[in-house]
C-alpha cells in the first residue's frame, strides 16, 4: 500500500478473531521502524500514528482472548510516498542548479578579471594621454606611465625638465629570498603571483595618491611627494606600505605558500624626470633613493623598515620600534625603526584602520599644503589697488584664527574648518570687491575639493565665510571665531593707519564718499562691535573707548 506524504496521519482498527463482547479482547502492536518493541495489552481497538516520516513501514498487531490464548501476528506493510524537494528528480534539479551556479560564478570571476585589466588599461591610457605624438617620432617610444604634467611638456615641447624636490619619500618594497623560488616555480605562474601583488600595490599606491616609479623582477618601487608637492607623503606612504602587508598577511592566512615581503621607507631630497633618447621613462635619484633601498635590503620579512628622518616625520601617526642603526657611507650611522601599526587613538577598534581622528590629523597637516598656494598663488593675484585687503591682511586674520582656535580649546574637526575658512576668506577679492565672501565661497568649492576635503567640509567651510559678511550674525561658537579672527584690526595699535588704507581702497573701487562719511560709518562700525569671544577680548590691545578717541582726532 503507498500513501501520500500530505496521509502520513494514520489510523488503524483492531478486532479479534472471536467475536467476544464481555469480556472485551486484548490487543498488542508493534510498528517497524519507529517502535520495534510490542506495545502493552490493551482493550483500546484505534491505533492513531500522527505526523509519520516518508518510507517504508510495517504495522504487526496481535489478539489475545479471554481464555489467553494469543492469535498469530498480522501485519501490514505500507510506503509513505517523500515529499517533491526529498524525490529524485528533485535531486536531480539541485544537481544541475549547482552546476549552473557554478558556471555563472565562472563566467562572473572571468568578467571581472576582464573588467579589471580594462580599468589597468584606462589608467595607463589616461596617464599616457598626451603622449602619442611622442609615440610616433622615430627613435622615441615611451615605457611606462609619466605624470601628467611631464607627458606635456613631451607633448608640446618635445622635452621634459628635471625637478627638485626638497622632501620626498621613496618606499623600496622586495620578496624575500625571491632568486630560490623563481629557481623552483614555474616561470608562468611566478609571472602571474606577481603582476596580482603589483596590480593590488598599485591600487594602494593609487589610492594615497602616490607615484608608482616602476618595477624591476620582484622589486616594486614608489614615491610620495612627487610630481605634486605635498606634506603628508611620509604619513602616506608609510600607510600604503602598512596596507601592501596586512595585503600579504591575509593572503598568507588562506595559501601557505604566499611570499614573504620587506618594504623599506626613507624620506629626503630627490630629482626627478624623464631619461632616455630612444626610450622615455620617469625615475628619480639621489642619495634619499638608495638610503631608501638600504632600508628594505636591511629590513626583515612582513615589516616595514623606516628611517629615523621618516620616524621623525610620522611618529604621531604610527607606533614604531627601535630596532639599531644602519652604517651608511658618507652619510654615518642611520637609526632605523620597525612601524608596528597606529597609534590606538588614531585607529578603529585597534584594528589597524584608521579612524575619522586620523584623517582629520593628517588633513590639518595638508593644510599647511593649501596655505601655501593660497599665499605664493592665489592672493598673488589680488589687485594694486586693495591698500587694506592685502596679502599681509589675509595672513593677520589667518594667524588670529589659529590663536582663537586654541583658546577656545574647540575639537580639531572645528578647528580645521575654522582655519582653512579663514585661510579661503579672501580668495574672492582677486575677482570682485563687492560681496567678495560670495566669491571667496565659490572659489573655496574649487580648490578644497583638491586637498581631499569631503562635500560636508566644503559644505561648512563656505557656510563660515557666507557668515562673515556683515551685517554680523553668528550662530555657532566657529562663526564667532571666524568673526572675531576677521575683525581683528580693530584691537590694534595701528587701526587708525588702516582705516585710512580702507578708504583709499574703498575710495579707488568706485565708491563715491568722503572722508568725514566714511569715519562716520568706521565710528558707528567701532561703538557697536563687540568681540563675540573671550579669546578675541583678552587678544584686543586697545579698548573701544581709546580707538574711538584716536579716529575721532582724524580729519
Amino acid at each position: 500500500m503507498v500513501l501520500s506524504y500530505k496521509s502520513n496521519d494514520i489510523e488503524f482498527h483492531l478486532a479479534g478473531l472471536d467475536y467476544q463482547s464481555v469480556p472485551e479482547p486484548l490487543f498488542r502492536y508493534r510498528l517497524h521502524p519507529g517502535q520495534e518493541a510490542w506495545s502493552d495489552w490493551s482493550s483500546r481497538r484505534d491505533i492513531f500514528l500522527n505526523d509519520m516520516h516518508h518510507g517504508q513501514y510495517s504495522f504487526m498487531a496481535q489478539s489475545k482472548d479471554l481464555f489467553g490464548q494469543i492469535s498469530d501476528p498480522v501485519e501490514l506493510s505500507f510506503i509513505i510516498e517523500p515529499p517533491f524537494y526529498l524525490t529524485w528528480y528533485a535531486y536531480t534539479f539541485y544537481v544541475l542548479l549547482f552546476l549552473i551556479s557554478l558556471f555563472l560564478f565562472r563566467k562572473w570571476r572571468l568578467l571581472s578579471y576582464q573588467r579589471a585589466e580594462s580599468r589597468i588599461s584606462l589608467h595607463m591610457q589616461e596617464w599616457t594621454h598626451g603622449l602619442a605624438p611622442e609615440k610616433e617620432k622615430p627613435g622615441k617610444p615611451v615605457t611606462g606611465p609619466l605624470p601628467e604634467r611631464t607627458a606635456e611638456q613631451l607633448k608640446f615641447k618635445g622635452k621634459a625638465r628635471w625637478d627638485k624636490y626638497e622632501r620626498a619619500t621613496v618606499l623600496f618594497s622586495d620578496i624575500q629570498g625571491f632568486t630560490r623560488i623563481a629557481e623552483e616555480m614555474n616561470p608562468e605562474l611566478l609571472i602571474d603571483e606577481l603582476d596580482k601583488f603589483f596590480f593590488h600595490f598599485d591600487s594602494v599606491v593609487d589610492k594615497y595618491n602616490i607615484e608608482k616609479i616602476k618595477t624591476i623582477g620582484d622589486a616594486y618601487m614608489a614615491a610620495g611627494g612627487i610630481p605634486e608637492k605635498n606634506s603628508t607623503n611620509p604619513v602616506e606612504v608609510v600607510l600604503a606600505a602598512l596596507e601592501m602587508q596586512s595585503y600579504m598577511q591575509q593572503l598568507k592566512s588562506t595559501k601557505a605558500e604566499i611570499w614573504d615581503l620587506r618594504i623599506g621607507i626613507h624620506t629626503g631630497p630627490v630629482i626627478a624626470g624623464v631619461v632616455g633618447h630612444k626610450k622615455v621613462s620617469y625615475d628619480i635619484w639621489g642619495d634619499t633613493v638608495n638610503t631608501a633601498s638600504r632600508m628594505e635590503s636591511s629590513g626583515m620579512p612582513g615589516k616595514v623598515n623606516i628611517s629615523g628622518i621618516t620616524y621623525e616625520l610620522v611618529r604621531d601617526y604610527f607606533i614604531c620600534e627601535y630596532r639599531g642603526k644602519l652604517p651608511v657611507k658618507y652619510k654615518g650611522n642611520i637609526d632605523m625603526y620597525f612601524v608596528t601599526g597606529l597609534r590606538p587613538e588614531l585607529a578603529v577598534d585597534l584594528k589597524g584602520i584608521p579612524n575619522k581622528r586620523f584623517f582629520v590629523k593628517l588633513q590639518l597637516l595638508r593644510l599647511g599644503d593649501l596655505e601655501e598656494r593660497v599665499f605664493e598663488e592665489i592672493l598673488q593675484e589680488l589687485p594694486e589697488t586693495l591698500h587694506f585687503h592685502t596679502a599681509e591682511h589675509a595672513r593677520n586674520v589667518y594667524d588670529q584664527s589659529f590663536l582663537l582656535c586654541r583658546s577656545e580649546e574647540i575639537e580639531q574637526e572645528e578647528r580645521l574648518l575654522v582655519r582653512t575658512a579663514a585661510l579661503m576668506l579672501f580668495t574672492g577679492l582677486t575677482q570682485s570687491h563687492t560681496n567678495f565672501e560670495n566669491r571667496s565661497s565659490v572659489i573655496s568649492r574649487e580648490v578644497l575639493s583638491a586637498y581631499q576635503y569631503s562635500d560636508t567640509q566644503i559644505d561648512q567651510v563656505c557656510n563660515l565665510i557666507l557668515a562673515a559678511k556683515m551685517p554680523f550674525d553668528p550662530h555657532n561658537l566657529l562663526e564667532k571665531i571666524l568673526i572675531d579672527a576677521k575683525m581683528e584690526y580693530i584691537g590694534r595699535p595701528d587701526y587708525v593707519t588702516r582705516i585710512k588704507l580702507l578708504f583709499q581702497e574703498v575710495k579707488e573701487s568706485g565708491r563715491n564718499i568722503t572722508w568725514q562719511e566714511f569715519k562716520q560709518e568706521q565710528l558707528e562700525l567701532l561703538s557697536g562691535f563687540r568681540f563675540f569671544t573671550l579669546a578675541g577680548q583678552r587678544l584686543r590691545e586697545l579698548p573701544t573707548e581709546e580707538q574711538l578717541a584716536l579716529l575721532q582726532r582724524e580729519n
